[in-house]
């Protein structure tokens, strides 16, 4: 009896074995950062429409699964260029992109799983070196570094969205002059800011002088205003009303009537 069962069970272990062997090309595992596609070489060949989302899946062994990674991903580049006036520039760049998830079956038939290196990076270098080239050195230094940056990341994007790249920005890491063309740029752009300070000083002062001026034409017509006022009656009726609250005081006092000049009252008192 045991003699019989021999054969079923090394049958067995063989059929185990042969199993866990191909299990590998049976089952395969995408990643929530992942996509794949799949290639079948005896039927349709490459599925590019249909795109695999994460999680377990199985497969023919002979099918072969391509798997790209979906998430944003960057690139460093260090680079020459020549600015509008032939100038040598050195700088580094980054470019974070990323692979239209749905449409990694177009890319990988056009570029394979070499995009990157086939058409990102080119493309990304190529961009970098039209763009820089209208700009002047000092325009890429300073005063135009982030208009430099917005035109290559919006070409950079035109260009890889018509081969399904999405490119989320393109950075200016680092600019490198030649010392004499930096320390020109550095003293031209420090004497501006000093002749801005300076400008600034006398716009202040002109604006002092002026409110001062202002203020000085508005007593002036208020003096005016008030001297024409100031009639004899008016002064007369004024004193009047003084001398009347004066007399109500309790200190002692001597009113002498029509004495003072103009006939005004006279008012004499020991406090």
């Amino acid at each position: 009896m045991n003699n019989r069962r021999l054969p079923l069970i090394i049958i067995g272990v063989i059929g185990i074995i042969v199993l866990m062997s191909i299990s590998s090309s049976l089952f395969y595992t995408i990643q929530s950062n992942e996509r794949a596609i799949i290639f079948y070489p005896f039927t349709t060949g490459l599925n590019k429409d249909n795109v695999i989302d994460q999680g377990t899946h199985m497969k023919a062994p002979w099918n072969t699964v391509y798997v790209y990674q979906v998430n944003e991903m960057s690139s460093d580049e260090n680079m020459d260029i020549l600015d509008k006036n032939g100038l040598s520039i050195h700088v580094d760049i980054t470019v974070r992109y990323f692979p239209i998830p749905e449409k990694i079956g177009y890319v990988h038939q056009k570029f394979t799983k070499s995009y990157v290196e086939v058409l990102v990076i080119p493309e990304v270098r190529s961009t970098v070196r039209q763009v820089m080239g209208r700009f002047t050195a000092e325009e890429i230094y300073s005063t135009k570094r982030a208009e430099v940056e917005a035109a290559i990341q919006r070409e950079t994007e035109k260009i890889l969205s018509l081969n399904n790249v999405t490119a989320t920005a393109v950075l200016i890491r680092s600019i490198v002059l030649p010392e004499q063309i930096k320390g020109a740029i550095e003293n031209k752009l420090q004497q501006e800011q000093e002749a801005l300070a300076y400008q600034f000083r006398l716009d202040k002062e002109k604006s002092e002088a002026e409110r001062k001026r202002i203020a000085a034409e508005g007593e002036s017509r208020a003096n005016n205003i008030i001297n024409n006022s100031l009639t004899d009656k008016l002064l007369k009726m004024r004193g009047i009303e003084a001398t009347l609250e004066l007399s109500k005081s309790p200190n002692s006092k001597v009113v002498i009537i029509g004495s003072g000049k103009d006939g005004m009252p006279l008012i004499l008192g020991n406090n």
